[in-house]
Order: structure tokens, then C-alpha cells, then sequence
């Protein structure tokens, strides 16, 4: 499956899973309540994803004076963002989701997956590089 029509499955069938969720826990504990949890997860996702984000920016920061490339790090930032986005997402499903972004153990088996499946090969590039054979080096001057 590719990746554009495996995103629009998953925009298309969370927003129902979300609304059915949130319905049923309603009609067990009532609305307030529900909308209280939805709030504040929302909240709790936020702090946590601050004191997330702020760990792994001084872990960058450090790889960095250190002279080592913060390639997790620069992979965990927008694994992070993603899950921000789902914790500010009004539901109960997308705040697990958002929740597991946040697990730092399942964070760095999420960055090393990318890192070994799109960035490092066996012979040291990217499957997904830039370089191609189609490609024709070559200099060109525009006359007038």
C-alpha cells in the first residue's frame, strides 16, 4: 500500500473511530465528564510534550558540542510534533496515539526503523537519494 493512500484511510476512518469513541464514553459517564477528560489530556499532552521536547533539544544540543551527528534527535523532533498535534486533537484515540509519540523508548525504536529503512543502506546511501541514472552532469551558458 502506498503512502498517500494509506494516510487517506487513516484520515478518513479516525475522525469516525474518534466520534464513536467519544460518544460512547459519553452516554457511560455523561458529557462533562467527557469533555473534562478531552481537556485535560489535552492539557497533560501539552506538558508532557514540553518537557519531551525540551529533553530532546538539550540531547541535540549536547550530541552537537560534542561532535557527534544528533541523528535520533533530529529524527525525534518531528516524531514529537506529530504527536503534539494528535494530543491537541479533540478525542481519545488520537490522544493515545499522541500519548505513544511521547513514550521515549518507543520514540527511539521509531527513529532507528527510519533511520535503518530510509536513510542508511548496506552500501552507505540512501535508498531514497537524490542520485539517479538518469541524472546528466553538465554546465549550459544562455546566448543571446
Amino acid at each position: 500500500m502506498k503512502i498517500m493512500q494509506a494516510l487517506f484511510l487513516f484520515f478518513l476512518i479516525v475522525p469516525f473511530v474518534e466520534i464513536y469513541v467519544l460518544l460512547e464514553v459519553g452516554s457511560l459517564i455523561g458529557a462533562f465528564p467527557t469533555i473534562f477528560l478531552v481537556v485535560f489530556t489535552a492539557v497533560l499532552g501539552a506538558w508532557l510534550l514540553k518537557r519531551q521536547g525540551f529533553s530532546t533539544w538539550q540531547r541535540f544540543q549536547n550530541n552537537l558540542q560534542q561532535g557527534i551527528m544528533p541523528t535520533y534527535e533530529i529524527i525525534e523532533g518531528p516524531i514529537l510534533l506529530v504527536g503534539g498535534a494528535l494530543l491537541l486533537t479533540p478525542g481519545f484515540f488520537s490522544d493515545l496515539l499522541g500519548f505513544a509519540c511521547l513514550i521515549p523508548a518507543l520514540r527511539k525504536k521509531i527513529a532507528e526503523q527510519v533511520i535503518e529503512n530510509f536513510l542508511i543502506t548496506e552500501s552507505g546511501f540512501s535508498k531514497h537519494s537524490a542520485t539517479n541514472d538518469r541524472i546528466i552532469e553538465g554546465e549550459f551558458k544562455k546566448e543571446e
